[in-house]
């Protein structure tokens, strides 16, 4: 099945994938049984952090599922928590298609959707119906401005839709670093994100966390940081999608869009080894995640919790499972017997 996805568009393969998993996620029993030989259920694998228990660290990154539609079948597949979004106060189309690109030579995706999404009403909707299954998994909330909001009124639309998905994520992350909305960035220069998180951080208790791009200078990073310091953030995402095309073989690497995958890992981890030091915000590694060494290396860097997108586009329905079961090996190897017990051993 994962063979014949490739075969179709990639936005009519993750539109057919999406419709399967949702048909999957709502089906009680038929989605418990085959959790039970998927997930890896490990207490070697908890993480807490932000408050939160995690049942392990590898989480599904925002953009896979925007609009919620398939929160029971990641638990299935055995995800430790997922991230929905980007979200937007009002429905929107995103930007016209073709608008996702397989770079299958450079194990990467090229993306320029445009935060097209359901809108926050409509996922809110979904998260609380899967609330109510009691399932043990953290949902984190990734929130943006719709495309017609000027920058000067960006914070309404990020105030709104948290307003609406507030009471059904159990952390929400503040996206002001995706390249396919114009001007989205801006945000994240010191005046506008000074105002943006004077207004968020007030609007709620729960975890609220910045995602990053990762074409930021260190300088601009560090603002970044003592901003999120200055307003009681929890934690950063790092990193968004870039816009740099480093050495790429795919003759679709000119495409316009953010670039993820493979080519993206080396600057994800140059800005995580920066951002080691940063002890009182929670990490969340993202970019260029294939298997349980790249989970670890980022783990063992300070990161406490790991998101994918290609790399399970490319690994597959059983990515979760191989990753985990890999990390426990690898955990085994260096005498290491919980995540917790790596952390504190690190300066």
């Amino acid at each position: 099945m994962h063979r014949l996805l490739f075969a179709l568009d990639p936005e009519e393969a993750h539109e057919l994938s999406l419709r399967l998993l949702s048909l999957w996620s709502e089906r009680g029993p038929i989605l418990e049984i085959p959790a039970k030989l998927l997930r890896v259920e490990d207490p070697r694998l908890v993480v807490e952090a932000m408050g939160l228990r995690f049942p392990n660290p590898l989480g599904l990154a925002a953009g896979m599922d925007k609009d919620a539609r398939a929160l029971g079948a990641w638990w299935a597949l055995g995800f430790g928590f997922t991230e929905v979004g980007t979200l937007t106060p009002r429905p929107q189309e995103g930007n016209p298609r073709p608008r996702l690109f397989r770079l299958v030579e450079d194990h990467a995706l090229i993306n320029r959707m445009g935060f097209n999404n359901q809108g926050a009403e409509e996922a809110a909707r979904r998260l609380k119906r899967f609330r109510e299954r009691g399932l043990p998994f953290p949902v984190g909330v990734n929130l943006g401005k719709n495309r017609d909001t000027p920058l000067e009124k960006a914070a309404e639309d990020y105030l709104e839709a948290l307003r609406i998905l507030e009471p059904y994520g159990d952390y929400f992350v503040l996206n002001v670093s995706s390249p396919n909305t114009p001007g989205l960035r801006t945000l994240q220069e010191g005046p506008f994100l000074d105002e943006l998180l004077s207004k968020l951080r007030p609007a709620t208790s729960k975890p609220l966390l910045l995602k990053v791009a990762p074409d930021l200078s260190f300088e601009a990073l560090d603002q970044v940081v003592e901003l999120c310091r200055k307003h009681g953030l929890e934690g950063l995402v790092a990193v968004n999608t870039t816009l740099e095309r480093p050495g790429l073989k795919s003759p679709l690497a000119e495409e316009a869009g953010g670039l993820s995958g493979r080519p993206l890992k080396r600057r994800s981890l140059e800005v995580l080894r920066y951002l080691a030091g940063v002890k009182d915000l929670t990490l969340v590694s993202v970019g260029g995640v294939e298997g349980p060494m790249d989970v670890w290396e980022r783990l063992k860097l300070g990161a406490r919790l790991v998101q994918v997108y290609t790399g399970f586009v490319y690994g597959g329905p059983l990515f979760p499972r191989r990753t985990l079961k890999g990390l426990l090996r690898l955990m085994e190897a260096e005498g290491v017997r919980s995540l917790t017990e790596l952390w504190v051993s690190i300066p």
